[in-house]
């Protein structure tokens, strides 16, 4: 059968997809039978972050997205599908302490805790533009270190073709995990990857802040991967464990719907979502909450230099 290809048109609207959303939610609470945390979005949310220090490293000629925006508007399924569940959830989350470790196929096995990340390496705020898959987008003030510089230090070995990512299993912390509706359906641990090439590219960054600030817990806390050519669920959150593989691993979102995300989730307004299209972007509180413009998508979100890690592939069949 050949594939429809869908227009703007053909989008479900914003307000209708949300609903949908809110009424799995609370198919979730009744069918699991479980009693979420007593909390509310219209209750104010202590704000937890720390300040940190960075080197500037990117010139930056676009309007940041508003702080609150990007804090308040996340997709985080470990603390349910709609945008503001995360912050509500997600507020009472425990990143102290914490463990990363990395294993697999290398020759110097590490397990680093957050001092140990701080130590190590020096942190940059880097402002990348960020593009979700259900075509809205933002330019966000990150802060971290290049995972390159982390994956030095365990000396990949010969093998080492693909980098695996695995988020903190804990249901008891994590409301998604513990309930099939609520956290959508996603068998966890939240599982992404990378090819050895794009984990090594200066571009992907291993962040541990955003607006000269820690991470807050529904944006990822403490540790998060930024990989800024490709659609945000590549970005996995709370990372406690990396290994480098000889094979492909099989990511959460192309083992739940591989028809719809694939494993290299470049943004390319060429290739339309089976639902809908990507040939443009909503930016996130560019102009209130009813602005609708939209704006052309660009190739791998605009990071030309990336191109070359791609030559030889297509790009239509390796979404």
């Amino acid at each position: 059968m050949k594939k429809q290809i869908l227009t703007e048109n053909d989008v479900t609207p914003e307000d209708v997809f949300l609903n949908r959303r809110k009424f799995l939610i609370g198919v979730g609470a009744v069918s699991g039978n479980m009693i979420l945390p007593n909390t509310s979005i219209a209750n104010p949310v202590i704000d937890r972050r720390k300040p940190l220090n960075a080197i500037k490293d990117t010139p930056n000629t676009l309007p940041l997205t508003p702080e609150n925006k990007v804090i308040g508007y996340n997709n985080f399924y470990e603390f349910g599908v709609d945008k503001g569940s995360p912050a509500q959830y997600a507020k009472n989350f425990k990143t102290d302490p914490w463990k990363v470790e990395i294993t697999g196929e290398v020759q110097t096995p590490l397990t680093l805790d957050l001092d140990d990340l701080y130590h190590r390496y020096p942190l940059q705020e880097r402002i990348y533009r960020f593009r979700c898959v259900e075509a809205w987008a933002m330019v966000i003030p990150w802060i971290g270190f290049e995972l390159k510089a982390l994956l030095s230090d365990v000396n990949p070995t010969s093998n080492a073709k693909y980098v695996i990512f695995e988020t903190l299993y804990d249901p008891e912390q994590m409301p998604g995990q513990k309930n099939y509706f609520f956290g959508g359906g996603i068998e966890y641990p939240y599982i992404e990857g990378l090819t050895i090439a794009e984990a090594m590219h200066p571009l992907t960054l291993l962040s541990v802040g955003l607006y000269g600030k820690t991470l807050s817990p529904q944006s990822g806390a403490p540790i998060r991967l930024v990989v800024p050519w490709k659609y945000g669920f590549k970005s996995i959150k709370s990372i406690v464990k990396i290994r480098l593989s000889a094979t492909r691993p099989l990511t959460t979102w192309n083992k739940l719907a591989p028809q719809e995300y694939g494993f290299y989730a470049n943004v390319n307004p060429n290739v339309p979502h089976p639902r809908w299209s990507q040939a443009s972007e909503r930016i996130i509180g560019r102009g209130g909450l009813f602005d609708n413009k939209r704006q052309p998508t660009l190739l791998f979100n605009g990071y030309d230099e990336v191109a070359s890690l791609y030559n030889g592939l297509d790009l239509k069949v390796n979404y």
